[in-house]
């Protein structure tokens, strides 16, 4: 390992001491290959590494904590997503944490950025027991220059843990798995999951707590841009389409989940993706399937065949919640800066588990604040564990699980955002059509497609619209030059919009203002 990737302020500087052979900075191969010299994945015969995250497929919701201290007693909104820990129960868990850490005989540490605009990015430092953990997180946040690795100074510091197994009673937790965060101590301990989207969320967290107050937007969302620098931010879900949407062979591709919107730029979180790979098309998502046969995806809980190590992407027997992590530059389209303009478009993702909402909608910008405060989608079969079939849910600023401040922080800031910019705004159903799940059939992803060319190009802007009498908001009759059709019905060369019945019956929805986060077969 070159000494250059070692940085002179150690883990010592976070009160972290071990007898372990510290791996500082590995690059993806030498990650590869500790991964598969410790057994803990294999490779696919096209190149990517696959591993099995065990019980854990997804998230484990209820068990994170943020600790409830001076510092985030008044800023933090407390409830189902944001549960406390005391500060003695951490004080606790961080004891018992650094203590198994002191007993390893091998780590792995990356030194990584939260952030592509670096005015407004976080420098975390990721501790982990397991390689392929270390190439996943250093797949998916920023990858300082190497040069810049031997000042890195943490300002956050992430340690992860498979083996860990918290103590409810001692810790003050609900259950062995374990991740808390604590802003005080700049410190987030993540423990008895082997699911490595815990770390990247614990980052998306960090960064929606530190950027309201200096104006910046965080946002749940994908970002692409058109070439005359036309940036659009889809928000959505786990689920609704994000990645799929983004990923457009005719726009730059920012990024698929994490972005800030600040006075001049929309900037990536992270500098790779992190796709769900169940039933994943060639025909239908090239960029994406592509991913599958690159050295450098790390691909979680994919089916694969032991004697000719192909893969099956169609079998869910290991989990719903099949993931791929790939660096955001495997997408031919993607932008090197991981930034574009401010956006000129905002769409609203939704899949819509009861045929009720249309394919497309226009709306203005008190109706898109209503639907961002909102963010209704439905949970399906994914990230997070014990779904399984459709039920509607409400999660507010399309991510209450990942915001830890009061939503009308994040509210404030997209309405001075959308103000200031004289953004069009659109709601797209991903969802089902024809008629409620196991009824109808989900929106093809070429006509949603069709739809959101025609409003991010303009041409939209000029179709004929007509008001829906439910939800008031604007919904085009036909769009013009399309020849999206299937559920989307209209004669060659124009898609007609319609809403379907049946209405849901919505007695049985909960409004929840922070549930926990829901998933969508399509990709993120």
């Amino acid at each position: 390992m070159s000494s250059e990737r070692i940085p002179a302020v150690g883990l010592s500087a976070q009160g972290i001491e071990t007898r372990a052979n510290l791996h500082w900075n590995l690059v993806t191969a030498q990650l590869v290959e500790a991964a598969l010299e410790r057994n803990e994945g294999t490779l696919s015969a096209d190149g990517p590494l696959v591993v099995e995250t065990g019980a854990h497929t997804g998230r484990s919701a209820q068990d994170k904590f943020i600790v409830r201290d001076a510092e985030t007693d008044a800023t933090v909104w407390w409830g189902k997503s944001n549960k406390a820990m005391e500060p003695a129960h951490f004080a606790a868990l961080k004891e018992d944490f650094f203590a198994a850490l002191a007993a390893k005989d091998e780590l792995f540490v990356q030194d990584l950025y939260g952030g592509s605009q670096a005015d407004h990015r976080v420098n975390v430092r990721v501790v982990t027991e397991l390689a392929w953990h270390n190439l996943f997180i250093r797949t998916m946040l920023v990858r300082p220059e190497q040069a810049a690795l031997k000042d890195f100074v943490a300002d956050y510091t992430i340690v992860d843990l498979p083996s860990f197994r918290a103590d409810p009673a001692r810790h003050g937790c609900r259950s062995e798995t374990v991740i808390a965060v604590n802003f005080t101590d700049k410190l987030i301990l993540i423990g008895g999951t082997k699911y490595a989207g815990e770390m990247k969320k614990s980052v998306f967290g960090l960064l929606n707590y530190l950027l309201p107050p200096t104006g910046v937007m965080p946002m749940h969302c994908s970002a692409n841009m058109g070439a005359n620098g036309d940036t659009a931010v889809f928000f959505g879900l786990s689920g609704t389409g994000k990645t799929t949407l983004s990923a457009d062979a005719s726009r730059t591709l920012i990024g698929d989940d994490e972005h800030g919107w600040s006075d001049t730029a929309v900037f990536n979180f992270e500098g790779g993706c992190y796709a769900k790979m169940i039933r994943l098309s060639a025909d239908a998502e090239p960029e994406i399937f592509a991913t599958t046969k690159r050295f450098g995806t790390v691909l979680e809980n994919v089916v694969m065949d032991p004697a000719t190590r192909l893969l099956d992407l169609d079998d869910h027997t290991l989990a719903e919640n099949s993931r791929g992590a790939y660096p955001i530059d495997f997408i031919p389209n993607a932008s090197a800066e991981n930034m574009g303009p401010v956006p000129r478009n905002i769409v609203m993702l939704t899949a819509d588990a009861y045929g009720v909402l249309p394919p497309i909608a226009k709306l203005t910008p008190d109706q898109a604040m209503y639907h961002f405060l909102s963010g209704y989608t439905a949970r399906v079969a994914g990230t997070e564990i014990g779904v399984t079939e459709p039920d509607a849910t409400f999660s507010t600023c399309f991510g209450a699980p990942f915001m830890p401040r009061h939503p009308s922080v994040y509210g404030n800031l997209l309405k001075e955002r959308i103000a200031k910019g004289g953004v069009d705004c659109w709601l797209v159903n991903t969802g089902w059509t024809g008629g409620k799940y196991g009824v109808g059939t989900r929106m093809p992803i070429k006509a949603t497609r069709a739809l959101l060319n025609a409003a991010l190009d303009g041409s939209l802007n000029d179709a004929e619209f007509r008001t829906d009498p439910n939800f008031g908001f604007q919904v085009p009759v036909s769009v013009p030059g399309s020849t999206a059709r299937s559920s989307i019905r209209g004669r060659p060369g124009r898609t007609r919009t319609r809403t379907m019945r049946p209405q849901p019956n919505w007695s049985t929805c909960s409004w929840k203002t922070s549930p926990s986060s829901p998933s969508m077969s399509t990709r993120v």
